[in-house]
């Protein structure tokens, strides 16, 4: 503890008397100052022990004395010390009356006592708590030291709530609340999820003074600081200690002590997750060239549970690779094209993604292989786990953000054709595209990595975020063929028959389109267009004509059917 005005009046040596304020004694001293000033306030900063002679103050004026000791408790005076035997033989009774009524300590200081020995009564107080507060730092940090060797981030937990008396909290990369200590500080850390996404937005280290509720009854405010943890420019975690009141000297070194500690444990996190990546990339290239044993070898305790349980490959990108380039079955392609720029992800969508995914598996104790390739990432998940969980999540909320942004810049942007607008397709090259594979087994690996390249281009030509294998058995084959090539030829092939109903001399695409969805019957189609059917057998003769081709071939049926799907979904 600091000095207080009680220490100095119960300092043998000094001899001190209380004339005033006696109620008030347990304020902190931070410095002894001596000063003849009529108005010593403007070198004042708060907290001093002042003393005084009254060698220029009438300190026999009741008004000037009122003056002169409200500015000095205005200015957060400690106390003051006056000197009698110099020149008064006693204090004043104007000085003690104006004391009292101001609730200001007034100490007399004997004529033996010099200015100077309390003053190095007050420093040595000062230097004393110094010394036990980097004493009792150091003790802490020993004990931080000893309990994180131990018990790891909880006991260290543990051990800093108890040096600070009060509550720790350790969260992970995405805002979850990952141990507390006590565990009844559990609900109060959650409470903070908020203001630790927030801190997670600011450049590592950050730091921030927030509040807290205490229990639903008591009403309570506890003092939360919060500490981001890493060295990277994505803080990996971060720390909130609660208290009652703002931390001292020796539980600040605490404090620090246990950030430094979960930094260094973090950052070793760090260098075993690469470590892990790597074996993580191992496993995967022997599942995708079909040896599944080798796979379970290598995996071992790390990621063995993945193989002995279906799981799903997921493949996200967060660009479009170049047209053409396409990942061969069992291999992990690295795309050239592309930027990681995504507002809804600190510009990192893969990141994002993998520290969402990862601490989705860490809360709910399963495992999850996640192999970053450049531009690329591919993951090994649970079917059905937390991880596949949290991917459909990030999805669905990273779907939503760019909807809102695209209806904003829709309201906002001139109506225009040669507009381009903000578009979902391929060539939002900032943009995640996630393809996740059906459920499989180890010796399906290729097959359902397969799958989740398949639904990751499906994703990319539909400008979606994420597309799963289920939703192409399920869905039409007709939104695949949404592609510039596919429409062109579609255009190519039909535009002789456009071009002949331009000229007034038929209705050939129409009637095309009722006899190819009447599968042929001439009655029903004729019935559809409202005209005789040897005039719709006319119309199909001269399309064939006009074409060349046979409309007897089922392919040629095919294409055109095909054709005149993609037009109208154009025209659409």
């Amino acid at each position: 503890m600091p000095p207080t005005l009680a220490s100095l009046v119960h300092h043998s040596a000094l001899k001190l008397t209380v004339r005033a304020g006696g109620d008030r004694l347990d304020v902190p001293v931070r410095w002894a100052h001596a000063s003849e000033l009529a108005d010593p306030v403007p070198y004042m900063e708060g907290g001093e022990l002042l003393l005084i002679t009254a060698l220029k103050l009438d300190a026999e004026d009741a008004e000037a004395m009122r003056r002169y000791v409200k500015r000095l408790v205005g200015a957060g005076v400690a106390g003051l010390g006056f000197a009698v035997g110099v020149h008064y033989a006693d204090i004043p009774k104007a000085v003690v009356e104006a004391a009292q009524h101001e609730g200001l300590p007034l100490l007399e200081v004997p004529r033996r006592t010099p200015f100077l020995a309390i003053s190095k009564a007050v420093s040595a107080a000062i230097a004393a708590d110094q010394y036990r507060a980097v004493t009792a730092g150091f003790a802490a940090q020993r004990e931080l030291t000893r309990q994180a060797l131990s018990d790891g981030p909880e006991g260290l937990l543990a051990a800093l709530a108890s040096q600070v008396d009060g509550w720790a909290a350790l969260y992970d990369a995405s805002g979850a609340v990952v141990a507390t200590a006590p565990e009844w500080a559990g609900r109060r850390a959650a409470r903070l999820t908020a203001d630790v996404e927030r801190l997670r937005e600011r450049p590592a280290p950050a730091s921030a003074v927030v509040g807290a509720g205490g229990g639903d009854d008591e009403g309570e405010q506890d003092r939360v600081e919060l500490h981001s943890l890493g060295t990277g420019r994505r803080p990996r975690a971060a720390l909130a200690v609660g208290t009652a009141a703002a931390l001292g000297t020796a539980e600040r070194y605490a404090l620090h002590s246990a950030i430094a500690l979960l930094t260094l444990t973090t950052e070793r996190s760090r260098s075993l997750q690469a470590a892990e990546q790597r074996i993580g990339a191992a496993v995967l290239r022997m599942l995708l060239a079909g040896e599944p044993d080798h796979a379970r070898a290598v995996a071992g305790d790390l990621y063995g549970e993945l193989l002995d349980a279906p799981y799903r490959i997921v493949v996200a990108e967060s660009a479009s690779p170049p047209v053409g380039a396409t990942a061969p079955v069992g291999t992990v392609s690295r795309p050239t094209a592309g930027a990681l720029v995504a507002a809804d992800t600190n510009g990192d969508p893969l990141g994002g993604l993998t520290e969402c995914l990862e601490s989705a598996a860490a809360r709910a104790g399963e495992a999850v292989l996640v192999v970053p390739e450049g531009e690329r990432l591919v993951v090994l998940a649970v079917d059905g786990g937390a991880a596949v969980a949290a991917c459909e999540e990030f999805a669905a909320a990273l779907e939503g953000a760019r909807a809102e942004v695209r209806g904003q810049a829709a309201d906002t942007a001139p109506s225009s054709s040669g507009s381009s607008g903000i578009s979902g397709s391929a060539g939002d090259e900032d943009e995640l595209v996630v393809g996740m594979s059906g459920p499989a087994g180890p010796i399906a690996a290729a097959a359902a990595y397969k799958q989740a390249e398949q639904a990751l281009s499906v994703a990319r030509r539909r400008g979606r975020v994420l597309v799963g294998h289920e939703q192409l058995a399920a869905g039409s084959v007709v939104p695949l063929l949404a592609d510039d090539a596919v429409r062109a030829f579609a255009d190519g092939l039909l535009r002789p028959l456009y071009a002949h109903d331009a000229t007034g001399r038929g209705d050939l695409v129409a009637s095309l389109r009722a006899w190819l969805s009447r599968h042929g019957q001439w009655d029903a189609a004729a019935a559809d267009l409202g005209v005789h059917r040897h005039t719709l057998r006319y119309r199909m003769r001269r399309v064939e004509e006009i074409l060349g081709r046979s409309l007897d071939d089922p392919d040629v049926r095919m294409e055109l059917w095909l054709a005149l799907k993609t037009t109208a979904a154009v025209g659409e």
